[in-house]
This record gives C-alpha cells, structure tokens and sequence, in this order.
C-alpha cells in the first residue's frame, strides 16, 4: 500500500472536539459516510498490565503474588506466545524486586517489559533493569499537550521523540503510547506522530512500537464512526502510512462498556497486540479482561494445544483465595454462577442435552461443571439436577425425595424469602430426606 506522509499541524490552540465531546452531555457518535476493510493480522496476541494498570485500583501485589500470577499467565500461555509480555512499573523497591524475581525465571513468555514517563531520568530505570523493551508515557491528546504539560504539540513531539532515540541508542526497543488517542487530532498530531516513529525505526533499523491508549473508554468498534472515536480508522490510518500490524497495541479502558469489544476490533483491522488485565481490574472502569481476550483468540483463530485455557479458572481461585478479589457471582467465564441456571425449564433442557444452556462445555474447556441453583423458579427439573450433579445417583424428578424436597423449597419461598437456597441448605435437606439410603457425594 502506498505510504502517505502526514505534518504536524501545530495549532496555537486545543482541538478539544467539543461537537464530539460536549462535556456537559454525553459523548457524541459521529458517522462520516466512510468505511475500512478488515486487515485481520496473520498472528495477533496479547499482552498484559496487571503489574501496571492493574495495580493502579487497588492495593499494590507483593513480590510474591506477583510472581505467581506470572507463573500463572505462564501456565495460561503454554508456550504458544498467545500472553506474549507483562509490563510493570519500576519505580519502588518493591516493583524492582517484582520484576527480578519474574525474570528469573527466564520464560520466553510472558516477557517482562517496563513503563516509564517520557523523560530521560526514567530511562535509566529501564536499562538498570536490564530490560529489552519499554512503554514510555507519550500523551497525544490536546487535552493532555496543552492543558495538562501545557506544550505546543511541535514540544510535546520533540521530547516523545528524544526519549525514544534515547530508548534505541541503548538498544531497547521503545513502546509509546499514545496517551488519550479516542480524543486526539488524528491528522494534525497521531499520524505525523507516529511518521517521525517510523522514520526513527527504519534510521536505527529497529522496531518502534505503538500503544493506541484509549483511556477514558470513547473508542467505538463500528467502521462508519469518523475519528478520532472510531477503532477501524484509528488503526486503518496507521496501516496507511506504513506501521507494521506487529507493533501496534490496542490499550482500552471501560467506561462506556466497550472495552471488549474494541479490543477485538482492534485485531480485526490490523492490530496484533491487544492488552489487557487480569479479570479486567485496572484503573477506574478496568481494562479488557485477559480471561476474556483469551477467549476472544480461540473464537478468532482457533484453538490452541498448547493454551491452558482451564489455567484461568485457576488464576480465578488465586484471586479469590489469596488477593482478595470480588469477583461477582455472574461475571462470565469464572464467576461463581457463570454456568449456573435458576430457571427451572432451563434445568430441563440441561438434563435432556447440556448444549441447549451452556454456551460451550465447561467441564472441558475451563473444569467448570455446569450447574443450577436452588430458588423458586427451579422446579423438580433443577432439584434433580442439582442431587445428580453432588451424588453418585440417578433419579426421576417425580421421585417422592425429589418432590418432599421442592415442597420444602416452595414453602420457604411462600413464606417470602427472596434469596437462593444455599449448597449448606440443600445438603442438610437431602441428608434428612434420603435418611439411610443416603447415595455417596462426588469427589
């Protein structure tokens, strides 16, 4: 494709697209009439910020815990370079320690790459470190340019670009990120930006990379939305001038419950790297949910042998167990109740064939039993269901235990209880109910 070659545009004052961004309304969806193909890369992956974003809305991990969700990323991948790098802060002593004991243990994946602020005092963090790559904080927007460095966009780009010729003079490849790019003037600021990049990596003959940051969440995944809100084109218009699909990063937040999708979108128009965060907990709304990216990839181009994609679950009970998340019941993929149904004519259905209720089989893919919980809707369907699945037993649903059961759990609910039936509740009922021909439980 041809290669065009954008100028800076350095404006006295802010492009702040206040027709886009009215700020005393909602965000506007503004349609130009104008469409981009698909440009699905032949690899595309992810990578992760639970040691950057990720620990920036909560308390900080230990060393420790971060070294076993490494382990446990690691495990995800399998060796397949589907969690491809894990970036991390360097600032404390704390971070450091993170980072050495993650290195140790010398993975090809995830690698361990930096982040820093566009300014040469951080760099040396990164060659301390003995780091091969680094993010490197380079806002785009004219909300940050002008009102936050208080920069004309030609200082803004002059510094961005010295510290990235800092990066390659010491052989470290040099991510920036293009800070609030769903707001950003495209033509007057992305795209010459991202020109002097590319001029830089062919002078040094060495990749420059480039994280597209959508960081309040505006970014939208529909082709026909004009820039700078629209995914497709924001990405299309770098293919255009020449960026490698390899050293693009879609980096998305969720305030406006897109985060999924654009970075799925993201790799559909050209994109290789989507980052995300472990069960999407980053800073404010979060990010895209690496379980979910992990997904994403299979449904995109297959499975893969080599993914443990049933590790996630264990990243999950980790979280629970060890850090604290709480992580809700009906939170897809490893909620508690993520496979579970209430209804009693879907309790049906799943006696008579699984995939009539479950989206895929869960035991297999992600050791996750599909299941049903206990409340007034559930019926002798679901009571069945529920026994079968916790007892080595086959019963009818119209069996008499079966039915002195649901008139227990009729009555509770008559007597205007509003919450489920717990597992402890359901165990004790059965026990008294079954009496001495109680069957053995399931390991």
């Amino acid at each position: 494709m041809a290669e065009k070659k954008p100028k800076l545009v350095d404006a006295n004052e802010p492009n702040l697209y206040r027709d886009v961004f009215p700020y005393t309304q909602f965000p506007k969806v503004v349609f130009d009439e104008r469409n981009v193909d698909y440009d699905l890369p032949e690899e595309i992956w992810i990578t992760d910020t639970t040691f950057r974003d990720g620990q920036q809305s909560r308390p900080p991990y230990t060393p420790q815990q971060v070294l076993r969700i490494f382990d446990l990323l690691h495990e995800v991948d399998g060796g397949s370079g589907l969690i491809r790098q894990c970036e991390f802060f360097l600032y404390s002593k704390r971070d450091r320690e993170a980072v050495e004991l993650c290195k140790a243990r010398n993975y090809k994946f995830p690698e361990v790459t930096g982040w820093i602020r566009a300014v040469a005092a951080d760099f040396k963090l990164v060659s301390q470190m003995g780091l091969a790559e680094t993010g490197i904080l380079t806002s785009a927007s004219d909300y940050h340019i002008f009102l936050k460095l208080k920069k004309t966009r030609r200082q803004a780009l002059n510094a961005y670009l010295d510290v990235a010729k800092a990066a390659l003079d010491n052989d470290v490849i040099p991510r920036c990120h293009f800070e609030d790019i769903t707001r950003a003037d495209y033509e007057g600021f992305v795209l010459p930006f991202a020109a002097e990049l590319m001029a830089l990596a062919k002078q040094y003959n060495k990749p420059v990379k480039i994280r597209l940051c959508d960081t309040l969440g505006f970014g939208l995944p529909w082709p026909g939305v004009a820039v700078p809100r629209s995914v497709p084109k924001l990405i299309s218009g770098l293919r255009e001038i020449g960026v490698p699909s390899e050293w693009l990063e879609w980096h998305g937040h969720n305030d406006l419950h897109k985060v999924q999708v654009d970075a799925a979108t993201a790799w559909l128009y050209g994109c290789s790297a989507a980052n995300g965060s472990m069960f999407g907990v980053g800073e404010r709304t979060g990010n895209p949910p690496l379980e979910a990216m992990v997904i994403e990839h299979a449904q995109i181009k297959g499975m893969n042998d080599k993914i443990n994609y049933a590790a996630i679950t264990e990243l999950a009970d980790y979280a629970r167990s060890e850090l604290g998340f709480d992580i809700p019941n009906n939170y897809p993929l490893v909620g508690r109740d993520f496979n579970v149904t209430r209804a009693g004519i879907h309790a049906d259905g799943l006696l008579k064939n699984e995939e009539i209720y479950n989206c895929f089989d869960t035991e297999k893919l992600l050791k996750r039993t599909v299941g049903v919980a206990i409340t007034d809707k559930t019926g002798a369907a679901g009571i069945k269901h529920w026994i079968e699945a916790r007892y080595e037993i086959e019963i009818a649903k119209h069996d008499p235990r079966v039915v002195k059961i649901k008139d227990k759990i009729d009555a509770e609910y008559s007597a205007d209880r509003v919450s489920a039936i717990s597992d402890d509740e359901m165990f004790q009922w059965i026990e008294k109910t079954f009496a001495g021909d109680l069957p053995q439980r399931k390991k």
